[in-house]
């Protein structure tokens, strides 16, 4: 994690990390006003709220109360030597903990990060450098040998020249990456976390057999991701690249709807328009592109290449966005190594959901198929003895798709987990299908696993779907786990050979697509320097339903953003429209409304945590119609995830409205009380929301200028690199 320091008055100090910020000074003896802890202060407070982490962690995985559990931590310093000191960490229990519990609790302090660190010794490098943002690729930690040339099946590079080329394109981007996380629970298992210093909101995950397949993973997956636009997706850029000669890539068209928002007859084709337009229902207005929410300009559209025959068809970028998410988008060394990675990842997801939503019982893998494999055995192996049961499946139904199934059994919970993994040859899906089940988790996280079910509308409803898209988080039926399978093991082989391995597996992708009847697009992007592409399969490879284009269109954001960017500024006129047009779209009421209108507030504010429940609510009190904010405050008490602190005022709040809504109580004859029990400045806010002297308490003034969203200009600082590289290849 990068920190960054500034230096403010006196011997004070600002650390800024991801969206926090730290104050530290030194006591009044050394100098310093006492305003904050010192930084040795923060070091010692971290190994105690570290090992606290990691009990209340294991509390909360056996449902065991922390209420009554104390925690201190002293350190004990060598009179000889100053930073000779012993950390003693001392926990109180409550006597109705097990001595099971008592021991296990003691053994999760001992996994404390901040311990385990401290103990094996952090090195320390200290360097002056010309500037801080220009060192882009310091913090990535496998430096592989100088000269070692590692080859992984699917790679048409070694490793070692993947990551190299991979971190110098991001280096020359000026995006400074670092590793936020590393994770190899299992052997030959690992999986690891980057991220962009400046701009955290933009991650990957890696996974792989060993740290340097993991980190080109995740490299890998970290530029497909820029150079499709997915980091950015459902975001507002600015006005400014609004009106730029091109917003999301050069080769873009802007196409304008026709008479009564009639669909323009430059897009799509009919394959497509039978696809998504099955009713006639779809308008011009539904793919009004979020990002730029230029509706003067049209439509901007980008060119796919249809496979069966390479005529370029216009897709509106606003229906691959909504329709798609990241499915079907690689990058690679060469174009067909980023083919074989879309395609197979098309074909995981849309067998994965065949099989789920069919309920289909899958066969086992013979055990001296599995014995071929003696680094995955090794593995599977390893989480067996740690008590999760495994069953390695076969998921090509009956040999016509390149896809396996890993799915992991806790018998702690009764919670199970069906991952999946494609690849035109059988070892590296099956690798590919254990390496997805553990990355990023740890075994606790394990316990958070759904349980299976006989309903089978619990399973085949679209959000479960979308669960396993994200995650693999979703709902598995109790029938894929039947002794009897729906089809017999097929040890299948869709490998290439040689040098063109890559393109003879591409090849056989597109055509088993083609004898499906499925037409592929593709685009290419390699604007950036690299070569990534993203392949759409219309009727196969969507993520969500096509219906969204109608019901559930990320541009709805348009109808909502520059009212609540500018909110404070709205007149009681501009509001009643504003609570009207949110009343009227039947928006989710727990959906959050940094969501809604793309901008990426800090999660640490009121905007951040904003729904639209909470959002009516404080426009009700606005504009004085009390009656509807009490029965909005009633509903966010019941659902509340809220910080405690907004959890208060709307308590405080609730007790006010029905003091005076009641016309037999009088607020004199509590307000003294209600100051006693909620404290004046909470319940100043809340009797000047009641009387319109106060207007949308905690949220921060705004406009559609982004003044104090740092968050969302770190984003957008992002994006403008990419966009000014593709403004610098299309120059003369």
């Amino acid at each position: 994690m990068e920190i960054k320091v500034n230096f403010l008055d006196k011997l004070r100090l600002e650390a800024k990390f991801d969206d926090f910020t730290v104050i530290a000074d030194q006591p009044i003896r050394y100098k310093g006003d006492g305003s904050a802890p010192g930084p040795f202060d923060y070091f010692l407070a971290s190994s105690a709220l570290c090992a606290a982490y990691f009990v209340k962690l294991y509390c909360n995985t056996r449902n065991i109360p922390t209420e009554n559990i104390r925690l201190s931590q002293n350190n004990i310093v060598d009179p000889e030597d100053r930073y000779r000191q012993i950390f003693k960490i001392q926990v109180e229990l409550p006597p109705d903990i097990s001595a099971k519990d008592r021991q296990g609790i003691l053994r999760s302090i001992e996994r404390c990060t901040v311990k385990k660190v401290v103990q094996t010794g952090p090195e320390f490098v200290i360097e002056e450098v010309e500037n801080l943002d220009a060192d882009a690729q310091s913090l990535l930690t496998v430096k592989p040998a100088s000269g070692a040339a590692t080859y992984i099946s699917g790679k048409d590079l070694p490793l070692e020249q993947t990551i190299a080329n991979m971190s110098g394109l991001l280096a020359n981007l000026g995006i400074k990456i670092e590793i936020a996380s590393w994770r190899n629970i299992i052997p030959n298992v690992w999986s690891l976390h980057i991220r962009d210093a400046h701009s955290p909101m933009c991650f990957t995950n890696g996974k792989g057999s060993t740290k340097e397949s993991a980190l080109a993973s995740a490299l890998g997956e970290y530029i497909e991701r820029l150079s499709c636009n997915h980091f950015y997706a459902g975001s507002f850029w600015g006005s400014d690249i609004a009106e730029s000669e091109f917003v999301h890539y050069p080769n873009e068209r802007w196409f304008k709807p026709g008479k009564k928002d009639k669909l323009p007859a430059e897009i799509l084709d009919e394959y497509c328009l039978g696809i998504y337009n099955p009713s006639g229902e779809l308008r011009g207005s539904h793919l009004v592109d979020t990002n730029s929410g230029n509706t003067e300009r049209g439509i901007c559209s980008l060119p796919y290449v249809r496979q069966s025959d390479g005529k370029v068809v216009y897709f509106p970028s606003n229906l691959v966005e909504n329709l798609y998410a990241s499915n079907g988008m690689s990058a690679g060394n060469t174009l067909a190594e980023a083919q074989v990675q879309c395609l197979s990842e098309i074909f995981e997801r849309a067998v994965k959901r065949e099989i789920l939503e069919g309920e289909m019982a899958l066969p086992d893998v013979p055990a001296q198929v599995l014995a071929q494999y003696p680094g995955i055995l090794a593995g599977i192996q390893a989480l067996e003895e740690q008590g999760f049961p495994i069953l390695v499946k076969d998921a090509s139904l009956g040999g016509r798709y390149p896809v396996m199934c890993v799915t992991l059994m806790n018998p702690r919970t009764g919670g199970v987990f069906a991952s999946f993994g494609s690849h035109p040859r059988l070892q590296v899906a099956l690798e590919r299908s254990l390496t997805e089940l553990l990355q990023g988790r740890s075994f606790e996280g394990l316990n958070d696993l759904p349980q299976p079910t006989f309903i089978s509308n619990a399973v085949t409803e679209p959000n479960n779907f979308v669960e396993h898209f994200i995650d693999s988080s979703g709902v598995v039926s109790w029938r894929f786990f039947s002794a009897r399978s729906d089809f017999e093991f097929v040890e299948w082989d869709f490998s290439g050979q040689g040098e063109s391995a890559n393109a003879e597996e591409a090849a056989t992708l597109f055509g088993i697509l083609d004898k499906m009847g499925k037409q592929a697009y593709m685009a290419v992007h390699d604007e950036l320097g690299a070569t990534a592409c993203r392949i759409l399969v219309p009727g196969y490879s969507e993520v969500y339903p096509v219906e969204d284009l109608v019901w559930d269109n990320t541009n709805k954001a348009l109808l909502f953003r520059n009212d609540l960017l500018n909110l404070h500024q709205l007149t009681d006129d501009q509001l009643e429209a504003l609570l009207d047009r949110l009343e009227n779209e039947e928006l989710d009421e727990y959906g959050d409304i940094a969501t809604l209108i793309g901008i990426d507030f800090d999660e640490n504010t009121v905007w951040g945590q904003l729904t639209v429940l909470e959002l009516k609510l404080l426009i009700q009190l606005a504009l004085q119609q009390l009656e509807d904010a009490h029965e909005g405050v009633k509903s966010f008490l019941q659902y509340n995830d809220n910080t405690v602190e907004r959890g208060l005022f709307y308590q405080a709040l609730n007790a006010v409205l029905d003091v005076v809504l009641d016309e037999e109580l009088e607020l004199d004859d509590y307000i003294a009380n209600f100051r006693r029990m909620f404290g004046n400045p909470r319940m100043d806010a809340v009797t000047g929301s009641v009387d319109g002297t106060v207007r949308f308490f905690g949220l921060t003034p705004t406009s559609p200028q982004l003044e104090g969203l740092d968050r969302h200009k770190r984003l957008l600082d992002s994006y403008r690199k990419l966009h000014a590289a593709r403004a610098r290849v299309t120059r003369p």
